[in-house]
């Protein structure tokens, strides 16, 4: 079990921003989402301080799909953070959050013509362009809004970053961007050049997520410059802009072993700067999009215990008040998570149990084959680093209600998501007519 940030054990309870989970429940129910508020400024501070530079100006644009509501698009706001959004409704939400419209990113591979007025009528600060058709695409929509909307274009480096295959985003086969290998990527750079109402600014990388070999992210930023170098020669034109992307590996468990983000922070800027220099390049700016690496350590899911089982073939389960619902990646990605019953942390008597959830899918599984102490019905089960893409991909599965959202600090809690009702769950239906 590792803590983190505000999380600590007082008398055998797990306490996180000063307050018992004990406490946390009861008055928020269960399951519930639970975020540590000082550990994501803690985060949040780290990198503004080990990813600056005196030679180019840089930017932290936190990727809102880890976790986004109006509250968070309006604390990354507070802290300086830029926004990195993926969807109309990302964007809405930011927009209601009355987050600063030049301080948005728009990504997305396949963007529709709805997401991209919206984003030339909210004024986003940067579109983010995937492929040749999308330009063309948005070009016209630029044209038609009379209004020049500033780009750049994602590009796949072709770095190998070793993760799961369904976060990797920099293959050749990759669904993400335009490859730098391919000759008419120069031809596109060219046309958005030349075009009256885009302006063109430098380009957008992402390699993949959790990954914990800091090597990749090193090549990648040699290979764009290098790539950079290439454009500036053959089009005559001064590329502004690098953006770099997120994916930093963070901790889950045991067997993982994340980067030290100050040192790599650090690290990057040193590879940049002497890059630069030794290309002759002037980048003004340089970005990067962490969005788990801010969020999920900060991030525990609280349940309670219903009941244990032991099967025929003598395998035991600890069912939880929650499952793929709140938490759909250790079935989509076979992620591992560690837990622990929260409100019995000193107690020692022990047994190897899995964790299922209620949802009626055998793959319903939070965590297999772990030792925990042997549990009570009613007793807190915690697992922990579920910050990033737990909420965001909660589902309404078997009818099941999204759980609650909460951000605690100095014994203080403030509620960011409320508790779904029945009427949440039926606010769309219809009734069937003959």
């Amino acid at each position: 079990m590792k803590l983190f940030g505000s999380m600590e054990n007082i008398n055998g309870v797990l306490h996180i921003g000063g307050l018992s989970v004990n406490s946390l429940v009861n008055t928020y129910g269960s399951p519930l989402y639970v975020i540590d508020r000082e550990h994501v400024e803690n985060i949040i501070e780290l990198m503004k301080n080990s990813f600056k530079s005196k030679k180019f100006s840089t930017e932290i644009a936190y990727a809102s799909k880890a976790f986004i509501n109006k509250a968070m698009c309006q604390f990354v706001n507070a802290k300086g953070l830029s926004l990195d959004v993926v969807s109309d409704g990302e964007l809405y939400t930011a927009k209601l959050a009355n987050f600063p419209s030049e301080k948005i990113y728009m990504h997305g591979n396949n963007k529709t013509d709805e997401e991209l007025r919206m984003a030339i009528e909210y004024n986003v600060g940067t579109i983010v362009v995937d492929s040749k058709e999308e330009f063309f695409k948005l070009s016209k929509l630029a044209e038609i809004s009379n209004k020049t909307v500033n780009v750049i274009l994602r590009v796949n480096p072709g770095i190998d970053a070793h993760t799961h295959e369904y976060i990797q985003t920099s293959k050749f086969d990759s669904k993400f961007g335009e490859s730098i290998f391919d000759d008419s990527v120069i031809t596109l750079i060219k046309n958005m050049i030349n075009h009256d109402y885009i302006n063109f600014l430098g380009f957008h990388c992402h390699i993949g997520s959790q990954i914990f070999d800091e090597k990749p992210f090193y090549a990648e930023a040699e290979v764009m410059l290098d790539f950079i170098k290439k454009v500036e020669k053959l089009l005559n034109y001064k590329i502004k802009v690098l953006n770099l992307g997120g994916g930093f590996g963070i901790y889950y468990s045991s067997e993982d072993d994340p980067i030290d983000l100050d040192i790599f922070l650090k690290k990057i800027i040193e590879i940049l700067e002497n890059k630069l220099e030794e290309k002759n390049l002037n980048i003004e700016k340089v970005a990067i999009e962490p969005g788990r690496s801010i969020i999920a350590n900060s991030g525990v899911t609280l349940y309670k215990v219903g009941s244990t089982k032991t099967t025929y073939s003598g395998k035991k389960y600890i069912f939880v008040d929650g499952g793929m619902t709140d938490n759909i990646r250790p079935a989509l990605y076979q992620a591992e998570y560690e837990g622990v019953i929260a409100n019995r942390l000193n107690d020692t008597t022990c047994d190897t149990y899995t964790v299922a959830g209620k949802c009626c899918e055998s793959g319903d599984i939070l965590i297999k084959n772990k030792n925990f102490v042997i549990p009570n019905n009613n007793d807190i089960l915690a697992v922990f680093s579920t910050g990033a893409y737990n909420y965001s991909m909660a589902s309404n599965y078997n009818r099941l209600k999204k759980p609650a959202v909460i951000m605690v600090k100095d014994k203080k809690v403030n509620l960011i998501v409320k508790r779904e009702t029945y009427e949440d769950l039926i606010r769309n239906d219809l009734d069937f007519e003959e």
